[in-house]
């Protein structure tokens, strides 16, 4: 008997971790070092759980060896809850806070919960690539608006207009972007809620980079303009502090709830059969809500953060034939190849010569459901020195590569 992956898995792709990967763990198992730039992951640069959360979580240990309620502990999901409403979020209780392991389950949860076969979700291109495998997962059909390079990669209104039909059922926002490094303006956001009011959309609000931002940006927590649109926020620790193995997010619903009643009891259900999230990570909520926001010292103008998207920034800039727009948040750059002087045709085949060659681990552009192979995303958690050398090996691979 031959054993098929299911037909579910077709047309589901998620390049963060795809091929490439194999050939980087096959070189790292052969004794090479390998610059891992695939992932948001900050702690093997050396960023550091604030140490009042691994306290919560070692103080509450004799407490976690129990399941929890399905949602989450309450402690937890009344900070998240205070949080939002000191953002300016109306209508929100501890019943509207579902806790999950990471994000990524909680978005693949309220997308299984929406979704019949055929239905279609607006999803930015590009995009974070969980929500659209997600989306093709859970049987719909993620139809893609696009961000404009020329305009700070901010979404073009008139496109995703565009692309609504009566099949549409919610749309997308990441905002700060993984991967352009984008912060949307309010004015932009309000744009496209007047879109999810008109057609009666969901809108969904990733914004797991909400406090990582630099240049004096501000962000808009979406939820706090959306008190009459049914609105998903997701959130997390795993990035502003440096907790991603922890996998500890939440989701939280707002606006008009009575709407979506019917779909919170599939939501609800989802939640109880994984029977709840992992319990010693909820106790580091609280903890991180409430306390120090060591994240800020990061993104100060001399802050560690900060000099290394400056660095990064600047240093693809200088490579011939590569462009890059200057991310105003997150932990990224996406860089455009000058197709007159980068002849690529295939963007993954790039990235894994590049890591042959220069042990260097990126992601292409396709892989986040930009439509040409034009593109790929540079993550910038490396330390200042260390980005200065690795971008100049990229340089010089690609001052000789041709396809």
């Amino acid at each position: 008997m031959i054993f098929r992956q299911s037909s579910k898995l077709k047309d589901v792709c998620y390049e963060i971790r795809g091929p490439v990967v194999d050939q980087a763990n096959a070189l790292e198992e052969a004794g090479h070092s390998v610059l891992r730039l695939n992932t948001g992951n900050p702690a093997p640069f050396g960023f550091e759980v604030p140490e009042e959360i691994l306290q919560d979580i070692i103080r509450n240990l004799p407490n976690a060896h129990g399941y929890s309620d399905a949602r989450g502990i309450l402690p937890a999901r009344r900070a998240v809850m205070q949080y939002y409403q000191q953002r300016g979020v109306e209508g929100v209780t501890v019943e509207d806070v579902y806790l999950g392991n990471g994000v990524s389950e909680l978005i693949q949860m309220s997308m299984q919960a929406l979704l019949d076969d055929g239905d279609e979700v607006l999803v930015p291109a590009p995009d974070y690539p969980l929500w659209t495998a997600v989306v093709r997962f859970a049987g719909g059909t993620a139809v893609h608006y696009l961000c404009d390079e020329e305009a700070d990669w901010f979404p073009d209104l008139a496109d995703i207009a565009s692309k609504i039909t009566d099949r549409t059922k919610a749309i997308v926002i990441i905002n700060p972007n993984n991967p352009t490094g984008a912060v949307y303006s309010k004015e932009l956001l309000e744009g496209i809620l007047e879109l999810a009011r008109r057609h009666g959309l969901m809108v969904l609000a990733d914004e797991i980079y909400d406090k990582i931002l630099y240049d004096d940006t501000e962000h808009h927590c979406l939820a706090a303009l959306s008190d009459d649109v049914v609105t998903l926020t997701f959130n997390g620790l795993s990035k502003s502090y440096r907790v991603a193995g922890f996998r500890s997010g939440w989701l939280v619903v707002s606006g008009p709830k009575a709407q979506a009643g019917d779909y919170l009891e599939g939501l609800t259900m989802l939640a109880g059969m994984r029977l709840c999230p992992n319990v010693p990570a909820q106790y580091a909520v609280q903890a991180a809500l409430g306390g120090h926001q060591s994240i800020h010292d990061l993104t100060l103008p001399n802050g560690r953060l900060t000099e290394q998207r400056d660095v990064a920034w600047r240093a693809l800039n200088e490579i011939p034939g590569v462009s890059c727009v200057k991310p105003k948040g997150a932990l990224y750059a996406f860089a455009k190849l000058d197709p007159d002087v980068h002849k690529i045709v295939d963007d993954e085949r790039l990235v894994l010569d590049l890591l042959l060659r220069e042990k260097i681990h990126l992601v292409q552009g396709t892989g986040f459901n930009w439509p040409r192979p034009d593109h790929f995303r540079f993550v910038t958690l490396p330390r200042a020195d260390d980005l200065e050398t690795a971008i100049n090996r990229i340089g010089r691979f690609l001052s000789t590569y041709r396809q």
